[in-house]
């Protein structure tokens, strides 16, 4: 029992360290918004930036990139027309990769929006 609460402790110790990990991504129309693990939201113009920038006081230097998917699946773009049609421009996010690049040059990448999770749980 000691050995266990030891190393949950040292465990502990070692992740404390260490700069907080992307976890998730998601685009609006204009803003992406990243969630570390440290519970943390940071927030971009990306729209405004042109795809690229930087996180401004979040995060050690976390720079992003968005590659934003022109031509997606026909459904999508009806969908999307649709929206677009009934006066919701911007209702329905873009699809793009989301690229977070960490202090230490580590890319952690990300799809917008996320796959569904279609398991039999």
């Amino acid at each position: 029992m000691r050995r266990l609460v030891m190393a949950g402790f040292l465990a502990g110790c070692v992740g404390a360290g260490q700069p907080p990990v992307p976890q998730a991504a998601r685009l609006s129309a204009e803003v992406l918004t990243v969630t570390l693990a440290d519970g943390t939201v940071c927030r971009a113009d990306w729209a405004a930036a042109g795809g690229s920038g930087r996180f401004q006081d979040c995060g050690p230097g976390f720079g992003y990139a968005v590659n934003e998917v022109r031509d997606p699946n026909i459904l999508r773009q009806l969908f999307t027309g649709l929206t677009d049609a009934l006066d919701a421009e911007g209702a329905v996010p873009p699809m793009a990769e989301v690229v977070i690049t960490d202090a230490m040059g580590q890319d952690h990448v990300f799809v917008s929006p996320p796959p569904l999770d279609l398991s039999d749980d």
